[in-house]
């Protein structure tokens, strides 16, 4: 028997949708995640010409990749993204766990900032090692676990003994370095930064939040909060303010990357083949 759904699939499309004609105003996360994978893709030799993009809230990663001389498609949970920015160019909507694309498709693929909430992401890291070529790498960045913390605590405090679930579970760098192995990809890597984010209140968050697409999405449809539970989170929310007024989230993004497996890549040497004994070389130099 399948699981079910932790994500409600035609409400995070629907959100996505609603969040596209002003994203612009709210694409900071977007843009810092895709900045750090283009930077460390800067330092891979290889060429891998054929570049798949998923998650296109903007034309951003088409036209840098373009600019590189990378042929790109571009994939989207949400309609309004997939269907394109610019020049009549069309993408595909789509799940990460459902991508429509033949094996050994793309020399790239680059996830930027969706795979905090896909239904199955263990079958999705697999779906994405099938259709890349031998040799082909996966670059992803995501929201990740201990993300919004301040926001969690005033949910928590402003609905008293019975909270609801208003933010989806989140993955950590361990478990998520755990799923590329376990997704076939070799020279799995897994790692992650802090971003610290100032907000004046709890609804500039929100409202943030609503414009990056990423509103509440679970399949549970938690009930919205009551006009006194907001009162009471805004107001523990707002003990946490600096001097100045205003109050430091944090969102931890995790970053990952893996290559599929290729017979011209390195592998661990042969047991028995080294030429010094562990003993030999921890000898001090003279």
């Amino acid at each position: 028997m399948d699981a079910p759904d932790i994500f409600d699939r035609a409400l995070r499309a629907r959100r996505r949708d609603r969040a596209a004609p002003a994203f612009a105003a709210h694409d900071f996360l977007y843009q810092m995640m895709l900045d750090e994978l283009l930077d460390r893709l800067t330092d891979v030799q290889r060429d891998l010409p054929e570049v798949l993009v998923i998650g296109c809230p903007t034309d951003s990663a088409r036209l840098r990749l373009e600019a590189m001389g990378k042929r790109v498609a571009c994939v989207d949970p949400g309609f309004l993204n997939a269907r394109g920015h610019g020049k009549g160019r069309r993408g595909v909507q789509a799940d990460e766990d459902a991508l429509p694309f033949a094996d050994d498709s793309f020399d790239l693929i680059l996830a930027v900032g969706t795979l905090d909430s896909v239904n199955d992401l263990p079958g999705a890291l697999i779906l994405m090692q099938r259709i890349l070529r031998p040799d082909g790498l996966l670059l992803a960045g995501f929201v990740g676990a201990g993300s919004l913390p301040r926001l969690r605590a005033a949910l928590i405090a402003g609905e008293g003994d019975r909270p609801g679930q208003h933010i989806h579970p989140q993955v950590d760098v361990r478990a998520a370095g755990d799923l590329l192995s376990r997704a076939g990809l070799t020279m799995p890597v897994a790692d992650g930064e802090t971003l610290t984010v100032r907000y004046g209140d709890i609804l500039a968050l929100m409202h943030d939040l609503r414009g990056m697409g990423a509103a509440n999405m679970l399949a549970s449809h938690p009930p919205a909060l009551r006009r006194e539970a907001l009162a009471g989170a805004a107001m523990h929310f707002a003990q946490a303010a600096a001097p100045d007024g205003r109050i430091a989230e944090q969102m931890a993004i995790v970053y990952l990357s893996g290559w599929k497996p290729d017979p011209s890549q390195a592998g661990p040497a042969r047991r028995g083949s080294a030429t010094m004994s562990l003993a030999e070389a921890l000898k001090p130099k003279k």
